[in-house]
């Protein structure tokens, strides 16, 4: 028998930044809020956290996470990745199908599932793939996955696009018939053969072979075509370009079922930071210019894209220590990105906290058909909470993360917030920057963040 959490209460938070409120957290559910200008009181044995300063937000959710569990684990595990998860102040992740084996059947989906309950720090929401081991020739059983414990309802291939027209329109038909959806990796195979960055001017200066923005756009143009023809739902995996938003706005305004995602890194890196050859900076898609950079994040303030999605990509480090041609691509994300959020998009005044609520937790349950994640801050909702002080900053420090792999794009730079407390189905996962074991205590090895430098 599963002993239900203290009660909490949350004292002085922002509710979405808009107003001061309490919080009473019991039985796993938002027992009350405060109305404005009024407390609550703490019950017999209730533990009082003081939000003061801090941003009171529904549990984050990730639409696209590699857990490369199982046959990835020298880079992350189920438990490593949602460890840091937690620490980024997510209470679900859904985990990218690209392991070994391919997460294409039943019983691989149902693994990670079961991984992820094991493990506890967050809900694991397996993404199967949409053709069998990734190989773009035979559709996977999609129906099986979604007909399992699991109920896998998003669908992709990524790190590698499903070319075919013929079999993404089948895939997009199918789906159709349980509401899921085909996520895609756009990326025209043909276009980016052999490809190391973003094709342009610093690939022209460097010698490396480019990746050009059409073979991205390209990719969407066809897809959304397609989705709008067989009336099915398409979901843009890393958009990156400026042409790509323009492309989604105006498959929007047609009608068309499409919806999309940017990364953190996109919202703010530029392929300028590939001149040093440091491989931590080799991504796909790669990062593109400081206009792409711009369109991207008008194109998420405006709503053209839909979520903040990590695309959390560890990798060993000797995948990474190597030259800049033959190391891995992906950079690891949930522990910076709503740091990188607030000072990209919050501090330039384009996101409200609300709307974070929205890109980095309602928009990505939505998308997934999860109706247990990403639900609102009212009384009788399961207790999926970010408490998150949005004022000290510091540097990154790889060392200091979750994560079994270091290869943030972030190293050094100083980035905003803090986790204070986050809570799944009100049972403290993190405390105070601190991964909590089921017992509420620190897990072994756990040494948290290090201290703020400063507060803004």
């Amino acid at each position: 028998m599963t002993t239900a959490p203290a009660p909490i209460l949350i004292v002085g938070g922002s509710l979405y930044g808009e107003r001061t409120a309490d919080l009473l957290i019991q039985d796993g559910a938002i027992a009350a809020i405060s109305a404005e200008g009024e407390s609550l009181e703490a019950p017999a044995g209730a533990e009082v956290i003081d939000a003061a300063g801090c941003v009171i937000l529904p549990g984050l959710v990730d639409l696209h996470t590699h857990l490369r569990e199982p046959g990835g684990e020298e880079a992350e595990t189920v438990d490593t990745g949602t460890r840091a998860a937690a620490r980024g102040g997510f209470t679900a992740v859904h985990a990218m199908a690209n392991t070994t084996p391919v997460a294409d059947t039943a019983g691989v989906v149902e693994q990670v599932l079961r991984r992820g309950e094991e493990a506890g720090h967050c809900d694991v929401r397996p993404i199967g793939a949409v053709t069998v081991g990734l190989g773009g020739e035979r559709m996977a059983e999609l129906d099986a996955m979604a007909g399992s414990r699991a109920r896998v309802r998003v669908f992709s291939d990524d790190g590698k696009c499903v070319h075919d027209p013929v079999l993404m329109r089948r895939a997009l038909e199918y789906v159709k018939s349980f509401d899921g959806v085909i996520a895609q990796h756009a990326q025209d195979p043909r276009l980016t053969e052999g490809a190391q960055m973003h094709e342009g001017a610093v690939s022209a200066q460097l010698g490396l072979a480019g990746w050009p923005a059409v073979a991205e756009e390209s990719i969407i143009a066809r897809d959304v075509l397609l989705a709008e023809h067989v009336g099915s739902r398409l979901h843009v995996c890393h958009l990156s370009t400026a042409g790509s938003v323009e492309i989604v706005r105006w498959a929007k305004q047609r009608g068309v079922d499409v919806t999309c995602e940017v990364t953190p890194h996109h919202l703010m890196l530029t392929d300028e930071l590939v001149r040093g050859y440091d491989a931590t900076y080799k991504v796909n898609p790669p990062l593109r210019t400081a206009a792409d950079v711009e369109a991207v994040r008008a194109g998420l303030a405006d709503g053209t894209i839909d979520i903040v999605a990590t695309d959390h990509a560890p990798h060993p480090r000797d995948a990474k220590d190597r030259e800049w041609d033959q190391a891995a691509m992906g950079m690891t994300g949930l522990e910076t990105a709503l740091p990188v959020v607030q000072r990209t998009m919050v501090e330039t005044g384009r996101l409200s906290w609300r709307d974070v609520a929205r890109v980095l937790s309602e928009a990505p349950s939505r998308i997934a058909r999860d109706t247990t994640q990403g639900r609102p801050l009212a009384v009788g909702e399961a207790a999926n909470v970010l408490v998150w002080d949005p004022r000290p900053v510091a540097a990154v420090d790889p060392a200091a993360h979750a994560s079994r792999s270091t290869n943030t794009p972030f190293r050094g730079r100083e980035l905003p917030g803090r986790n204070l407390l986050t809570l799944l189905r009100g049972r403290p996962t993190v405390r105070d920057g601190l991964v909590l074991d089921r017992s509420g205590a620190p897990v072994p090895g756990e040494r948290g963040p290090l201290p703020a430098a400063e507060e803004d």
